[in-house]
């Protein structure tokens, strides 16, 4: 039964993108029909994965498609249940959210066919993509979930930066696939076979399985945006559709990270501790460099962008610290960390996609995407204000929300290194710890100032005074996820409780103490070491609150008389007079200056001097753009032999011919 919904969630993602072609005329039997069967296929997406992490054993299927030698094969676990019911539960969500956000879309340049034609085949190759059970299918849909993304971030073409980010993610895309197929390359060579079972039972030394492993880290890392492969994803997010900015960021990273741990913990199998080790380092790295990049950011959605780039780095260090306790023989704490890292998964694809969600409430009113041109916005769009306060305190890790809980997990793992024989290791894993605790706190004050700048205050510009509610399916679809970050944050017990079916799947073993002691508390490996009673929390919080008002509310009111605030004497008050995203920030760039590439100064301007902030990414500056420079001139070099004379390409020929036969006979 499981199986059988995600076909049809399959099958109806890809009528959404081919049902609606012969209404392309009509916009509104267009978007109707292609975000219904969306809907369809995340309803059926999230029962499908739902029923898979109940299911007594996994569900295969063998379809006579594909290669002569090689049909596909579908394959249906609680690992695979669980990443198709998050695509299924964001599909959803953007599907209701769709419809309207894509009016600013009709009768514009680009037709609005394209854009249901390429969401459609993108969310359909990434439920493809979790239930290919062979090296072929899992690459084939790789490639459709890709090159129909890079049609989503090149969906306004006419812009020539939207063109340069879809490029370069095409690019990283084709590269970071190319890696991943040699890496099943190196198991179908000692496996006999592209299935993923034959590559399973391949017996590999510690050399080709990490050469394996690499090919692996550095294909689906790049493609998750971990640190220094993540360059494409702050140029394309920004510039893609806002709801496909959220399957990207909430969906598409994690298809990615469940990419890495189905080829590390189910191909194979035999983890080494030195692979956490490096795991462990980039995820640090991710998360701390994501989050101080975002802290210079003003346009929103790059911000955004920037952390998710923070997020992943969270997701693999829980998926670091695992690798480590299970190379090092403590499947108890390596669980723990898995299972840290899955949680961070579900809370990262939910309270993301609710900010994606938020944002492009606010640029569809507003029509503004920097920080500077925002304020005030709360008066205007307050249920939007509410749900994006949420998002950014659950992104910030504050309880009773749902991404402290993942981040509190990650936490209890990081403090059990001492369980470690070697003393490199034993000491590693803490400052991993101290890592992550700068990160929570630089992302508190990042959403500090983009809710503060974004929400508070005064309007900055003529189009955030005039911004108005949106409409109540972008409204309602924001309130869902909104409500579920309450939800995962306050039921962490049976979240993990459902998780342990994946680890035991993969592991070989779960965290039976962690729901021992009732829906109530959260204990991950000794009630005497750490428990987390987050019901309790929110009580405590939900006391304090009523508390205060009571405190700052006499029951007896008196007259207040009301008049003009003191301007000082330099009149009324204006958005000349607040505090600025750039001012804001401003400390902490003076204290991290050497993470970035910082320019800054006055300039000239034709009528006046005006002060010019630039902030450069090494990673591009230093990696990328020399190689590009590089790879630019060997082509300008190569294209020397095409001189035009036919005498000379015909010789090319004779003489290549000549080189082959020597190398065959």
């Amino acid at each position: 039964m499981a199986l059988h919904l995600a076909i049809l969630a399959v099958l109806a993602s890809l009528a959404s993108a081919l049902a609606p072609i012969p209404f392309h005329r009509s916009h509104r039997l267009l978007k109707g029909l292609a975000f219904l069967l969306l809907a369809i296929s995340g309803i059926a997406a999230v029962t499908g994965g739902f029923l898979a992490l109940f299911a007594e054993k996994p569900a295969e299927l063998l379809l006579p498609v594909g290669l002569p030698w090689l049909h596909c094969h579908l394959r249906l676990d609680p690992l695979a249940g669980f990443f198709l019911a998050i695509i299924g539960l964001i599909t959803l969500v953007v599907s209701l959210y769709g419809p309207t956000y894509v009016r600013e879309y009709q009768g514009g340049p680009q037709p609005l066919l394209v854009l249901t034609l390429f969401t459609g085949l993108f969310v359909g190759g990434m439920y493809l993509l979790v239930l290919a059970a062979d090296a072929f299918s899992f690459m084939a849909s790789w490639e459709i979930m890709s090159v129909s993304s890079y049609f989503l971030v090149a969906f306004q073409h006419q812009h020539a930066k939207n063109r340069a980010a879809a490029f370069l993610y095409l690019l990283m895309a084709q590269v970071g696939g190319l890696c991943i197929l040699l890496a099943y390359g190196v198991l179908a060579a000692f496996g006999d076979g592209f299935t993923f079972a034959a590559m399973a039972s391949a017996q590999l030394d510690s050399s080709w399985s990490t050469i394996a492993f690499l090919l692996a880290f550095v294909g689906f890392g790049m493609k998750a945006g971990v640190v220094p492969l993540h360059v494409w994803l702050p140029q394309a997010h920004p510039v893609a559709p806002s709801h496909i900015s959220a399957l990207m960021s909430g969906v598409m990273l994690k298809v990615a990270v469940y990419g890495f741990i189905r080829f590390t913990y189910f191909l194979l199998g035999d983890i080494l501790w030195q692979w956490g080790v490096l795991t462990l380092f980039i995820g640090s790295a991710s998360a701390l460099l994501g989050v101080l990049y975002a802290l210079m950011q003003h346009d929103l959605k790059r911000l955004l962008a920037y952390h998710s780039v923070e997020n992943i780095g969270i997701i693999y260090m829980g998926l670091g610290l695992s690798m480590i306790f299970a190379g090092s023989a403590l499947p108890g704490l390596a669980t723990l960390g898995l299972i840290a890292a899955l949680y961070h998964c579900l809370n990262h694809a939910v309270f993301k996609s609710l900010l994606f969600l938020g944002a492009g409430a606010i640029i569809h009113q507003s029509h503004e995407h920097d920080l500077e041109q925002m304020g005030g916005l709360i008066r205007r769009m307050p249920v939007t204000a509410v749900c994006f306060l949420v998002g950014c305190i659950s992104i910030s890790a504050l309880p009773p929300f749902n991404g402290f809980v993942s981040e509190w997990l990650t936490f209890q793992a990081a403090l059990q290194g001492s369980a470690l024989q070697g003393g490199v290791l034993s000491s590693l894993i803490p400052l991993a710890a101290a890592v992550l605790a700068l990160t929570g706190a630089l992302a508190a004050a990042c959403f500090v100032k983009v809710y503060g700048i974004a929400f508070l205050g005064l309007p900055r510009s003529r189009h955030a005074r005039k911004a108005r509610i949106p409409q109540p399916a972008m409204l309602t679809a924001q309130g869902i996820l909104a409500a579920l970050c309450l939800v995962l944050g306050i039921l962490p017990t049976w979240t993990v409780g459902v998780l342990n079916r994946i680890a035991r799947d993969l592991l070989g073993h779960g965290l039976p103490e962690a729901t021992a002691h009732g829906w109530l508390w959260l204990t991950p490996m000794d009630p005497r070491q750490a428990s987390y009673g987050a019901p309790l929390t929110l009580l405590g919080i939900g006391l304090a609150c009523l508390l205060a008002y009571l405190l700052l509310h006499p029951r007896k009111q008196t007259p207040i008389r009301t008049g003009a605030a003191w301007d000082c004497g330099f009149g009324p008050l204006s958005p000349r007079m607040q505090y600025t995203a750039t001012a804001f920030s401003m400390p902490l760039r003076r204290v991290f200056r050497p993470v970035w590439s910082v320019s800054e100064g006055l300039e000239d301007t034709g009528t006046g001097r005006a002060y010019r902030l630039k902030i450069g990414d090494w990673a591009w500056l230093k990696v990328y753009q020399p190689l590009g420079a590089l790879l630019l001139a060997a082509a300008r070099r190569v294209t020397l032999i095409q001189g035009g004379n036919i005498r000379a390409y015909l010789a090319y020929s004779f003489f290549t011919l000549l080189f082959l036969l020597w190398v065959i006979v």
